[in-house]
Parts: C-alpha cells; structure tokens; sequence
C-alpha cells in the first residue's frame, strides 16, 4: 500500500485490483502529513473490517472527480481536510444538521447514489477542550486565530452554539470574518462575538481577556512559520490549542509552555472528530482506545 494515492491512481484500472478493500480515505492538498490512516485503520482492524483506509492527494478544484472515481469503487465515504471543505460542501446531494450549522463538510459518505456532507470538526473540538484541559468549551472566553478557513468557521460556530460567553475571531482579512460573525451574533444572541484583525495590538487586547486561545491558522506546519499572536501576548492562566498535530509542538505551544500556559495540539481533536465520523460511516461507535494506539497515544 501506498503511503499517498492520488487522483491518477484511483483512476487506474489495476487500482480495484490492487486495493479491493480501499473503502475509506482522507483527501487533501498537500496530504502526507495526515494521520487519519493509522488512526482509523486502527479502529477498522479492532472491530474486525476488512476495509482500508488510505491517503488521496486532490488538487483544488478536482474533488469532483475524486468523489465521483470514489463512488464507482465503492467507497463507503471520506474525511477531507483542507483546502477542500467548503468545496466538497458544494458537492454533496445532502447536508446533515452540523455541517449546515457549521457550514463546512470534513466528513462525506456515499449512500446509494447520494452524496452526504457532514461535520464533527465542531463536536470533536468540544470533547478535546474538556479531556486536555478539564474545562468545558461552553464556560470560556475564546480567542479564535484563523477564523475565516473551513476549520475555523466550525470551531467559531461550536462555540456560538454552546454559548462561550465571549468570542474574538481574528482573521488576516476582516471581511471575510464579517459574515460569520453576523451569522453567529443572530444564532447565539447570549454570546458576545468580536472581530478583530491579526496586528499585534488587536490580538494583545483580544488575549488579556480570553481564557482560551485557540489557533486554526496554518502557521506552525512548517519550523520556520511565524507565530499566529505575539509570545507577549500568551500568559500562565491561557489555555492554548493548536490545531496543528504536526509537528507536535509548534513554536506557538513551545511559546505559551515557555509561560507555563497550559497547551495542547489538535491531536485530540483529529481523535474525537474521527470517531464521530466512523460512527456517521458505520453506525456504529470507535473503538477510541485502539485510535489512540494508532496515533502513539
């Protein structure tokens, strides 16, 4: 098996042949990093599937294509991680409640000819807060880094629904925050939802009062990437959550420790959003004692 497919693979007619139980995928560009494979595989092997799951790489624009060379292989369904969620979102014939509510889909299932776009980014973030940090997710201030990407649209509007008292999106572009923050502000009327820009002195203000800050920023991938707020900004009391599990520590959570902040990485978050979306694949619950042994846990 092959540590990345693609497009051109699944598109081969050796590939049924060499893969007839390739079932279940994660897509993304790039996607090598992703450690859904053995956390899933892990799962699928304790319950006694014979299915695999495996890595696609997927260009912009060519989830379509992807979707539809899936379903004539039989697919059951797929994670889809960036840049692709809102793009598959647009692909589905049906939306389940979360993925409308966070409007974006990381989780697809095929189903008698019928694409199903779903999301457990928002849950599983929920049950990661509390199992890292013993806190609910509901009674804390939370400052939201990336705000305006598919993954923070979800985590913005998990919070709104579970009424975190006060929100503060921060996003390169304020526009593109703008909408979701009117959106949220008519769904959770009790929450108070800022936005703010990524300057220094918009996100020293925002962290002075949030308890937890949370990055969905795709700075931290690489060693060098600049950090998404100003290390003068992150102090002992913070919670700090990075989406990012690859690398482990990132330079924001090697930082907030540095300030003796509690921190954690989006690990937990891939655990739970994962065995969400096996549940909505299978219908039936993970075994999320055999995923944390797949992902070293």
């Amino acid at each position: 098996m092959k540590h990345v497919y693609t497009l051109d693979d699944l598109s081969t007619a050796a590939f049924p042949q060499a893969m007839p139980h390739a079932k279940l995928a994660v897509i993304g560009y790039p996607i090598k990093h992703s450690a859904s494979p053995q956390m899933h595989q892990a799962a699928l092997d304790q319950a006694g599937y014979p299915h695999q799951y495996i890595r696609v790489e997927v260009e912009p624009g060519k989830v379509h294509q992807c979707f539809e060379r899936m379903e004539a292989l039989g697919f059951i369904g797929c994670n889809v991680t960036v840049p692709h969620k809102l793009e598959a979102m647009e692909l589905c014939d049906t939306l389940t409640e979360d993925a409308i509510a966070l409007g974006a889909t990381n989780t697809i299932q095929f189903s008698e000819g019928k694409r199903i776009g779903h999301n457990t980014d928002g849950p599983g973030l929920e049950r990661a807060i509390l199992e890292d940090f013993g806190k609910p997710l509901s009674a804390l201030r939370v400052l939201l880094l990336g705000a305006g990407g598919g993954a923070g649209r979800a985590i913005a509007t998990q919070c709104a629904r579970l009424g975190t008292p006060e929100l503060f999106l921060s996003n390169r572009t304020i526009s593109k925050i703008e909408g979701i923050a009117s959106d949220l502000r008519e769904y959770a009327p009790g929450s108070q939802i800022h936005t703010i820009s990524n300057d220094d002195a918009s996100l020293l203000e925002a962290a002075c009062k949030a308890d937890l800050i949370i990055n969905s920023t795709s700075l931290g991938l690489k060693p060098n990437d600049p950090l998404p707020i100003p290390a003068s900004a992150l102090e002992a009391r913070h919670l700090v959550y990075d989406a990012i599990y690859s690398p482990a520590v990132t330079p924001l959570l090697e930082s907030a420790a540095k300030r003796e902040a509690q921190t954690a990485n989006g690990l937990s978050m891939l655990l739970h959003q994962g065995a969400l979306a096996y549940e909505f694949w299978l219908g039936s619950a993970a075994d999320t004692g055999a995923m944390r042994r797949g992902l070293g846990l």
